[in-house]
């Protein structure tokens, strides 16, 4: 008999379900969903999560969980993030979401999701020999960005910051379009913020860079011009640093209502994504990176793994 489970990532800016089928040693996607209720709003400056923020995101996590049920998964992991890590209202969260879908989130840690990421990144773009090149994996989310460094399954390194495109758009809170000066107080948060990434970087010579998350998967499909978001074009493509720079200046120069309407932009992403641009090119600069592969798994590939898994 064939065994299905689902994976509910509750990120600070978008909530994410993947429900899959047990084929061997893996599993074959179902269902995957991603919708943005931006359940971190205000959460950076009032240590709170908004009440129609909450409200939104269980709606969504009540969707998500029928329909996993509906498609047979026998079950549902769930996971909150920063976000809610950050929160002192959480509980509100939890309870409400209990109530509505039947599940009730487990808040993991930034170390956490750190190792969730890698496993998904390792399972797709690691080396199988242990002895070959390692793997670093960047994941810039909306409200923490992590990175991690690893030769086998498991990471050896990770590191996890408190800054990610949402909370990095609230504290310097860009005009529209953004201009010069507003983009290089975007910079120095952002350098200031990885600033302690590079302690790794006399171990990364050779490592294959992979970022995961909707900055990334955003910035691959605007550079290639999708008309609609394609996972296959996405998972796997590439982005040099200096593409990475032409396209921050593009979309900085552009009014909000413009950069929305950008074939491959996802519009409620579009006011935060010159911020994820920023975060991503001022990591790899700080890593020593000029080339990411494009993963669009993430966290709740490797929660299914972690949970579902044989």
């Amino acid at each position: 008999m064939t065994r299905r489970f689902a994976a509910i990532d509750v990120g600070t800016n978008t909530v994410l379900l993947l429900v899959a089928e047990r084929r061997g040693a893996g599993f074959a996607p179902l269902a995957e969903r991603a919708e943005i209720t931006r359940l971190g709003r205000g959460v950076d400056r009032s240590g709170r999560l908004d009440p129609a923020a909450i409200r939104e995101t269980v709606e969504v996590l009540s969707r998500y969980a029928a329909e996993a049920r509906s498609l047979g998964a026998e079950g549902i992991a769930c996971v909150a993030t920063s976000a809610v890590r950050d929160a002192s209202n959480g509980e509100e969260f939890f309870s409400e979401a209990e109530r509505a879908a039947g599940v009730r989130p487990e808040v993991i840690s930034g170390e956490e999701e750190a190792r969730l990421v890698y496993q998904s990144a390792w399972r797709d773009f690691g080396a199988p020999d242990r002895a070959a090149a390692a793997l670093a994996v960047l994941d810039v989310g909306g409200g923490s960005t992590e990175f991690t460094w690893g030769r086998g399954p498991e990471p050896e390194e990770r590191t996890s910051l408190r800054i990610g495109a949402v909370r990095l758009t609230e504290r310097v809170a860009p005009r529209d379009p953004v201009p010069p000066e507003d983009l290089e107080r975007l910079r120095a948060a952002a350098r200031e913020a990885v600033a302690d990434l590079p302690a790794s970087r006399p171990r990364l010579g050779g490592s294959r860079l992979v970022a995961v998350a909707g900055t990334v998967t955003t910035l691959a499909a605007v550079e290639q011009a999708l008309p609609a978001y394609d996972a296959g074009a996405v998972h796997g493509s590439t982005l040099a640093l200096g593409a990475l720079e032409r396209l921050l200046a593009r979309l900085a120069a552009l009014p909000l209502s413009e950069r929305a309407r950008l074939p491959g932009m996802e519009p409620k992403r579009a006011d935060v994504i010159v911020a994820g641009c920023v975060l991503v090119l001022e990591a790899m600069r700080a890593t020593g990176f000029d080339r990411l592969t494009v993963s669009d798994r993430g966290v709740r590939w490797g929660l299914l793994h972690d949970r579902f898994g044989r």
